[in-house]
């Protein structure tokens, strides 16, 4: 014999899932033990998506049936076998965190079923902090992803998601600056400033040997002119000093 699985405490929240047992149909609907005090009822709208004629084209007495709650009251619990949305419209807001699975890709993004009525695009520029060229590099279909709501646009159905906005930021790389060391030793130049400064100051031309010939030449030509000068001054100075003694010599 089947048993009726019991909605436990604090179970009876909207889209709570449950189990129950059809004890009853009706023209309108069905009633269903959900281990309740209260039973729980289905209308023939929420069997399923598509339009019902009968109830008993769907569920008969005694099935075991999967159902989720719609609004509990005192004497009765609305239920529903059409699987809610986990989240609704009014439900979206921005900055809100969601989980989902990617179920399709594009070149220009990724949509990203996250239990709503129509799946959120994330756009190439929001799946990473790095740079993605297509979303094929990085994802792919059936990943589970955590996303940040950017905007919701109930009127056009569209939802924006950004996968990089719920990861944390990298952090930044801080480049050290090396500074230069100080010189050693007051005004004193390294090796490569003194090469520098060498290859900077003029260099004297290089003398062929002519010239070397010429210089030597020349500076002895100088030597022996000053040579006979001195000798010429010499010999006038001892001239000059016999003509004095011979006007101070007395007279005979």
């Amino acid at each position: 014999m089947e048993t009726t699985k019991a909605a436990p405490e604090g179970a009876l929240q909207p889209k709570a899932h449950l189990t129950g047992k059809v004890i009853k149909t009706t023209i309108a609907g069905a009633i269903v033990d959900i281990g309740q005090k209260v039973p729980g009822v289905i209308h023939i709208s929420q069997l399923q998506k598509d339009s019902v004629n009968r109830v008993e084209d769907v569920i008969k007495v005694g099935q075991t049936i999967d159902i989720w709650v719609r609004r509990a009251h005192e004497d009765r619990i609305e239920l529903t076998m059409v699987e809610p949305l986990m989240l609704e419209w009014r439900e979206m807001k921005p900055d809100m965190v969601v989980k989902g699975k990617v179920e399709r890709l594009e070149t220009y993004g990724a949509f990203v079923n996250i239990g709503a009525e129509r799946p959120g695009l994330v756009h190439v520029s929001e799946i990473s902090h790095d740079y993605v060229k297509d979303p094929s590099e990085v994802l792919k279909v059936g990943d589970e992803v955590e996303a940040k709501i950017l905007d919701v646009d109930r009127r056009k159905k569209q939802i924006r998601l950004s996968i990089k906005a719920a990861m944390p930021k990298p952090e930044e790389v801080m480049v050290e600056v090396t500074k230069p060391e100080p010189r050693k030793g007051r005004g004193r130049k390294n090796k490569k400033e003194e090469e520098a400064v060498e290859e900077s100051e003029p260099q004297e031309p290089e003398l062929t040997a002519f010239q070397i010939a010429f210089q030597k030449a020349e500076e002895r030509a100088n030597k022996r002119t000053k040579v006979r000068k001195s000798k010429a001054e010499t010999s006038r100075e001892q001239e000059e000093i016999f003509n004095r003694t011979l006007e101070n010599r007395p007279p005979s």
